[in-house]
């Protein structure tokens, strides 16, 4: 019976819950907390905390570790794994197949177009916000990005990019 509540509880919050994990956390709160009683507040905010820290998308974390905590067992954190999961991935699946009949409208194809622009100016913006003066950059990470920058139009492979910038931003600041 546990197992069928978690599910029907986890699938709801994968149709549901919209803008995110962390628009979701208040979601899976009013399931796990108040509507099942499965957790306190304070283990779910442990729960929070951990999913926090480990990699991964929050809403996924913190279903395998209230499946797992709720049940006792791995079966109940593959169980509400999944059923967050799939409804995202079948969604994904229907807009795909539509996409792939509708690319080469003209239409869809002009509004794709239309929002590269939007989302460089989104990156930018956020960018904008980081660079101002009341922010944590200062001329050493100017000095980091610059040479991150030049690496990656030299086509240096970006994951060892990302490991050389924490290694230098680690001499430097410590």
């Amino acid at each position: 019976m546990i197992y069928l509540q978690l599910l029907y509880s986890y699938l709801k919050i994968g149709f549901f819950g919209f803008g995110g994990g962390y628009a979701m956390l208040s979601l899976i709160q009013n399931e796990v907390v108040v509507r099942n009683e499965w957790l306190t507040n304070a283990e779910f905010a442990d729960i929070i905390a951990i999913s926090q820290m480990t990699p991964g998308p929050i809403a996924i974390n913190s279903a395998t570790y209230i499946g797992y905590t709720v049940t006792g067992n791995i079966w109940g954190s593959i169980l509400a794994t999944v059923a967050v999961c799939l409804p995202a991935l079948t969604i994904m699946i229907l807009i795909t197949k539509f996409f792939l009949k509708l690319h080469n409208n003209c239409y869809v194809a002009g509004a794709l177009k239309g929002m590269q622009p939007m989302v460089i100016g989104m990156i930018a913006a956020a960018a904008l916000l980081l660079i101002t003066p009341s922010t944590f950059i200062d001329w050493k990470s100017w000095a980091i990005f610059g040479g991150a920058l030049l690496a990656s139009v030299l086509k240096v492979n970006p994951i060892l990019l990302i490991i050389a910038s924490g290694v230098v931003g680690l001499l430097i600041y410590y």
